[in-house]
């Protein structure tokens, strides 16, 4: 049995990162084109931005579409925190584990925007009907690199443009969270839980007990 103790830790660590860059960049970064910043030339940099919904700029739109986002990013919160700790106790991988704790901390990160932002940093739109809940999600990295024309053999996409989302910290978790489970699927299924090699190596050296006996 492991604890899930570390892996909540790991997503609290995540968390602090995504809201210290995001509170940087509001208070020292000028908005938009006039304070963008270099980090990789050619390829990514800073670029301010804030958006209504949901993650890599995409918008849930409607009068209780912020709402209705929020709520749901809360109940999966909820479950993510209940999975977590049931597959921790199962002694499930550890990379499983380390994946859901990063998914956990992108939810968690861009709930707090959602939450908390049009109150403490007065970023609602002026239409919100309440500046709590309707905070507006602090963007950042943009990797204007990958700007361009699909090459014309990609499927559905070959020859439109693609304008590459500006994204945060808590979207670059939830991405890596979900991308390494997927990648990695099979080795976490086919990978024997903790708590079954326990009982096995159990099993073995009381029959091994036995027969010296």
């Amino acid at each position: 049995m492991k604890s899930p103790f570390k892996f909540y830790l790991f997503a609290v660590i995540l968390i602090i990162i995504d809201q210290a860059i995001k509170l940087w960049m509001h208070f020292e970064v000028i908005p938009n084109h006039f304070g963008e910043i270099d980090l990789i030339p050619g390829f990514l940099k800073l670029h301010y931005i804030t958006n209504k919904g949901m993650a890599f700029g995409m918008e849930l739109g409607g009068d209780y579409g912020k709402l209705i986002l929020t709520a749901f990013r809360l109940v999966a919160m909820g479950v993510i925190v209940y999975i977590l700790a049931k597959l921790a106790r199962k002694g499930s991988p550890d990379g499983l584990l380390w994946s859901l704790g990063a998914i956990l901390a992108g939810a968690i990160g861009n709930v707090v925007d959602s939450i908390f932002y049009g109150v403490f940093l007065n970023n609602a739109p002026f239409d919100a009907p309440s500046p709590w809940f309707h905070g507006q999600v602090i963007d950042m990295f943009y990797a204007y690199g990958l700007d361009g024309y699909w090459p014309d053999w990609v499927p559905f996409l070959g020859g439109t443009y693609n304008n590459t989302p500006i994204f945060n910290f808590a979207d670059a978790c939830i991405f890596v969270g979900v991308v390494t489970i997927l990648i990695f699927q099979k080795s976490f299924i086919d990978q024997p839980l903790e708590n079954s090699k326990n009982e096995f190596q159990t099993a073995i050296e009381s029959d091994y007990d036995n027969e010296e006996n």
